[in-house]
């Protein structure tokens, strides 16, 4: 398979109106599809202050209807490379803004470093911030255990699946990113659960102090793009409409 042959299947394409001032793309987590976002969209949909807003989503390689194919690595660069294929065939000319949540945290802000004159703002839903000092902690280690034997008990057939391993051991729990969020250029907003187990939010505070580019709005919720969240994504959006109108 040809790198240039990789993009990401578009599962939801949404405007109220015809010529829209923003384009949001939406990046889901592992284990996961774009669906993760189904109950923000309707939310957003309903809101006539982000009428102006063109809202898409994708299956990252190896979810949903994306590409699964033995001879993926599942990686930092083929995501990326996917990601970039298929915002250029939405042919917008608007700002965009980049939507991760838990993984696709990682890719956004991966992506945000190499395009980041093309990119508005991010926004990082439950990203999982983990430090240099963490992957040194055995109870970091346990604590990623505990994550993939909840997920088995729920789907056993995830454990197994290539998508799933690789993209944890080549970008979750890829030692570089700590790193890439202190030094991304665009505007970064993390909106995170207080009651979040995943993230290591401990980290959160020292990274914020790291990079003047970085805020963070804390929610009440757990690690899902529940609507403690999506209620703070749609200010953020309306904030950046009203920048750019």
């Amino acid at each position: 398979m040809k790198k240039n042959e990789l993009t990401l299947e578009k599962t939801n394409d949404r405007s109220n109106t015809d010529s829209p001032v923003l384009t949001v793309v939406m990046i889901h987590g592992i284990a996961s599809n774009s669906s993760s976002y189904d109950d923000a969209l309707e939310y957003f949909k309903a809101k006539k202050s982000l009428n102006g807003v063109r809202f898409v989503t994708f299956d990252l390689l190896g979810s949903g209807k994306s590409l699964k194919d033995d001879s993926l690595k599942y990686n930092y660069d083929e995501q990326i490379e996917a990601l970039h294929n298929a915002i250029i065939e939405l042919g917008t000319d608007t700002p965009i803004v980049l939507i991760g949540h838990s993984l696709g945290t990682f890719i956004v802000t991966r992506y945000a470093k190499t395009y980041h004159d093309s990119i508005q703002k991010l926004i990082l839903v439950s990203p999982p911030i983990y430090s240099p000092k963490d992957f040194d902690n055995p109870a970091f280690w346990a604590g990623i255990d505990m994550f993939k034997k909840v997920l088995g008990a729920k789907n056993p057939e995830i454990l197994k699946e290539k998508a799933f391993n690789n993209s944890m051991e080549n970008i979750v729990l890829c030692r570089d990113n700590y790193q890439t969020l202190a030094e991304i250029k665009v505007p970064t907003t993390l909106i995170f659960g207080t009651e979040d187990r995943i993230i290591a939010s401990h980290n959160i505070p020292s990274i914020i102090k790291k990079n003047k580019n970085l805020k963070a709005i804390p929610t009440i919720g757990h690690h899902g793009v529940t609507k403690d969240k999506y209620t703070k994504i749609a200010t953020i959006l309306e904030e950046t409409i009203s920048e750019i109108i």
